[in-house]
């Protein structure tokens, strides 16, 4: 299969990903990039924030529309998680390759035991100290590992902020755009070796994703595609462990 096609079928699952589930896709962006595009580990996370950017920000404007985006709470959560995506941004590139695959994968694997776990979190707004604590962890996993956190601010803004579901998915995308931005500002000089003609092609398809997306989830019970998506993200975290290791 060409490496085109490979980018087209890749972006557009990605897009699938963060569409209906309103995060996640970042975490089979970078994979794919490694195991099917042949990109670096730091140059797939690169590419995998530029990738989440373009499709988070798309998917914000629709759920913007749809009056599904918590602007003041979206912003303060997302302002807790700039200086970390920053210094994650600036530190990823002096990490050994396999530590950075690793690390990866730990964290796949611990977002898919997250969405297996039975139940919804309790929807509690928390105080505002835990509230930046949590914004600024996802903005560290953000920088360091090229994820938008997507994964994980849906749960967190259900139980931290108190969200509803709608709300959170739609919230998490502005939390996603503004982290990723700031990783990206400190991982400017890593975008000049990327191949811009795979990774146009994938963001392409990702954008029409993630627009398919958000209407496959309107249409499908959301407890269903999120057991899914785990599944397959267990699947992916321990292969990415299984190659590093051996």
């Amino acid at each position: 299969m060409s490496t085109l096609i490979l980018a087209l079928t890749a972006g557009a699952v990605v897009g699938l990903v963060l569409g209906g589930l309103g995060g996640g896709g970042s975490v089979l962006a970078v994979p794919a990039m490694i195991y099917l595009l042949g990109f670096s580990p730091v140059a797939a996370t690169t590419a995998s924030l530029i990738i989440v950017v373009v499709t988070s920000l798309t998917g914000l404007l629709a759920h913007a529309r749809d009056g599904n985006v918590r602007w003041g709470p979206g912003l303060l959560f997302a302002a807790a998680g700039i200086p970390p995506a920053l210094l994650g941004g600036a530190t990823a590139g002096e990490i050994p390759a396999p530590v950075l695959t690793a690390a990866f994968s730990v964290i796949a694997a611990l977002a898919a035991w997250r969405m297996l776990r039975p139940g919804p979190p309790p929807r509690q707004s928390a105080g505002p100290v835990k509230a930046a604590g949590a914004g600024a962890g996802l903005g560290a996993l953000t920088g360091l590992l090229g994820v938008g956190g997507g994964f994980l601010a849906v749960p967190a803004l259900l139980s931290v902020l108190g969200l509803r579901m709608k709300a959170a998915v739609g919230t998490s995308l502005l939390v996603i755009t503004v982290n990723s931005l700031a990783a990206l500002l400190t991982r400017a000089h890593t975008a000049d070796g990327l191949d811009w003609a795979v990774l146009a092609p994938f963001a392409g398809t990702a954008v029409l994703g993630a627009w398919d997306g958000k209407r496959l989830a309107a249409k499908l019970p959301a407890q269903r595609l999120q057991r899914l998506f785990a599944h397959v993200l267990l699947a992916v975290a321990a292969f990415m462990l299984l190659h590093t290791l051996i």
